[in-house]
């Protein structure tokens, strides 16, 4: 398994802030790709550059968190796409969630999509401050960091 695959099947048990919405405790367990999206086609993508990688994760937040027979919570999914650019790479973040209401467009309020949008705004922000000064030490390989004009 490469490196960067052996977060893969992995699991999260946090208390996540999410904005204005008092801490709620989350669980995530993190997926190959090919769980998500058609193995060829993601493939594709990688090789023609469209993507440079992705995480995913099976989600669910509260205290009571439903399970499949693995253990990947049913309720939601969550998926971070990477595009490489010359100073780093453009992040999209998306989840469904919902899975296990009855009626998810009722019973889930916007909030939660709007405070999921400023978390995760806030949490890469603070990776993109500290995360390209651990790249370039971890491969000092005579690799210089790019600058930004």
């Amino acid at each position: 398994m490469e490196k960067r695959e052996r977060f893969i099947g992995a699991s999260i048990h946090a208390v996540e802030s999410l904005g204005s919405i008092p801490p709620v405790a989350a669980k995530l367990k993190f997926r190959e790709a090919s769980d998500f999206f058609d193995k060829q086609s993601f493939a594709q993508a990688i090789e023609n550059k469209t993507i440079s990688g992705a995480v995913c994760a099976s989600i669910g937040f509260g205290d009571h968190v439903l399970m499949d027979e693995q253990g990947y919570p049913i309720d939601g999914k969550m998926v971070h796409l990477t595009r490489d650019t010359d100073f780093g790479c453009v992040l999209r973040s998306r989840f469904v969630l919902g899975a296990s209401l009855s009626d998810p467009r009722t019973e889930l309020s916007d909030e939660i999509g709007l405070e999921l949008m400023r978390h995760c705004y806030n949490e890469f922000t603070y990776l993109s401050r500290f995360l390209p000064s651990l790249y370039y030490g971890e491969h000092a390989n005579g690799e210089k960091a790019p600058l930004p004009w």
